[in-house]
């Protein structure tokens, strides 16, 4: 007996009826953020016709609109406009404005998220790549229709189709978003006004990042988390570091505590109540209580997907899902939700969907940057990661302040951590702390995807003064502490 094809693998009558009508492509693209565009992007220029569907007015998702590149960018205009680094390097606010305006702050982070979202359009439109304005939503496995926001409504076929799109903030019921004054981890770079007073609720790294930025800028910030360690997947030794620079910037943390409750009356402060009976007025609120995958209106069901938690779509190691041509990559996909590595999880997803042989896996090893005040940022194991594998390892470090540049910048209290296994000191974990970790960090974790080690810097010359040359004298440490009596 023949085997039927289950009913989400066959096409409507309808649509079956409308097939000479619909739009064909190689690919159908459902989102245009980081994961989006660079799978458009490998399979444009691998000659494949594609369509990209995008639902907000610019291209670019949280990467370049809401997210990535904005906070990073209103992070540095915040350290310029408010004399911060001055301040650090001399001691002195030598700032060219004592108070930065909204609009100061936000000049440069709108020009450059303008930049990006023009160099990114000029790329797809120089690769043909057909883009659509609207909400998509699957009719079957291959046809996605697309209603624009004038109601005009186009179905397009694509024999392979790529999920990217993204996530948004989650909105916890106790607080009112639709007052003002309380924020998102999106709508905060909407601001018209500085709060005086900021309680970020969510000590991850989105709130991490908008409290440093906020603290630079003389806010007072409050940071409530209901853990008791600030970042816990950093090395302890980083992460101690990171939260007593951010107490010494201004930022009072409130452990183990929850918002219990947020009233925000009229004119009045924003009053929150935590679990501990303790309450908090203020005058901002910024919740970073986590992100869910945009796939709610997309009618997965149709095409045969079921997702999971906050939207997750589950994938392979190649970005397949359980349908065979449709891929997912980026935040709706889940950890570690990061840009960068967004692109590259599209990049496979297209190298497999279409047999190239660019790309065929994902790095073993991906880094982790964050853009604190000061940055921070690793790859590859941690001190306690290797204490739970049982794996013998010696530790290296290089102060910043022991550093020539690191003199030059003012920073007293980064550092770079290496962590080499003790038999062939081969390099397992790289940590960084300071101006620029998340830059640093790079030349270990291309060390460690090439499997070298402490004799790889032992035999390179940095540029003179380098942050790099922490490299060398870190190795060294590790090496004297290697040929001492182990503990």
């Amino acid at each position: 007996m023949a085997l039927r094809a289950p009913p989400w693998l066959r096409h409507s009558t309808l649509n079956s009826q409308l097939s000479t009508s619909l739009n064909s492509y190689d690919l159908v693209v459902i989102g245009g953020g980081p994961a989006g565009t660079s799978g458009a992007d490998v399979a444009a220029c691998a000659g494949k016709s594609v369509a990209l569907i995008e639902k907000a007015v610019e291209l670019g998702g949280a990467g370049i609109n809401t997210g990535t590149i904005p906070s990073k960018t209103l992070r540095e205009s915040a350290l310029a406009l408010s004399g911060w680094r001055s301040r650090r390097l001399f001691g002195v606010d030598l700032s060219l404005r004592r108070e930065a305006t909204i609009t100061d702050l936000m000049y440069h982070e709108q020009r450059v998220t303008a930049d990006e979202r023009a160099r990114l359009s000029q790329v797809l439109s120089s690769e043909k790549v057909e883009r659509f304005h609207g909400d998509a939503r699957f009719l079957d496995p291959h046809i996605v229709r697309v209603i624009a926001p004038d109601g005009a409504e186009t179905q397009l076929r694509g024999e392979v189709i790529l999920i990217a799109t993204g996530s948004s903030p989650v909105w916890p019921p106790e607080f009112a978003f639709a007052d003002e004054r309380i924020h998102d981890s999106n709508e905060i770079l909407q601001l018209t006004t500085l709060p005086r007073k900021l309680a970020v609720i969510g000590a991850g790294v989105i709130g991490c990042e908008y409290a440093c930025t906020f603290a630079a800028l003389g806010v007072e910030v409050h940071l409530i988390d209901g853990r008791d360690a600030l970042l816990p997947f950093l090395d302890r030794e980083v992460s101690r570091t990171l939260a007593a620079a951010m107490v010494e910037n201004g930022i009072a943390f409130h452990w183990k505590e929850r918002v219990a409750q947020c009233v925000a009356p009229g004119p009045g402060p924003v009053a929150l109540t935590l679990g501990s009976g303790a309450t908090l007025e203020c005058d901002g609120v910024l919740v970073c209580a986590g992100r869910s995958s945009n796939t709610g209106s997309l009618a997965l069901a149709v095409a045969g997907l079921t997702p999971g938690k906050r939207g997750l779509l589950e994938v392979d190691a190649q970005y397949r899902t359980a349908v065979p041509h449709i891929f997912g990559a980026g935040d709706v996909i889940g950890a570690p939700a990061l840009a960068g590595t967004s692109v590259e999880q599209a990049r496979i997803a297209m190298c497999h969907a279409f047999s190239l042989a660019a790309k065929a896996n994902l790095a073993t090893i991906l880094p982790t940057g964050i853009y604190t005040i000061p940055e921070a940022s690793m790859a590859g194991e941690t001190e306690e990661s290797l204490r739970a594998k049982c794996i013998d390892f010696v530790a290296g470090w290089a102060r910043y302040i022991d550093n020539p540049r690191g003199k030059i910048i003012g920073d007293e209290t980064g550092f770079l951590k290496l962590l080499f296994d003790r038999e062939k000191m081969r390099l397992l974990g790289v940590h960084v702390i300071g101006e620029q970790a998340t830059e640093v960090v790079h030349i270990g974790l291309v060390a460690m995807l090439a499997g070298a080690g402490a004799e790889l810097f032992d035999r390179a010359c940095f540029n003179y003064p380098t942050l790099g040359d922490l490299y060398k004298y870190a190795a060294y440490d590790a090496m004297t502490r290697r040929s001492q009596p182990h503990r």
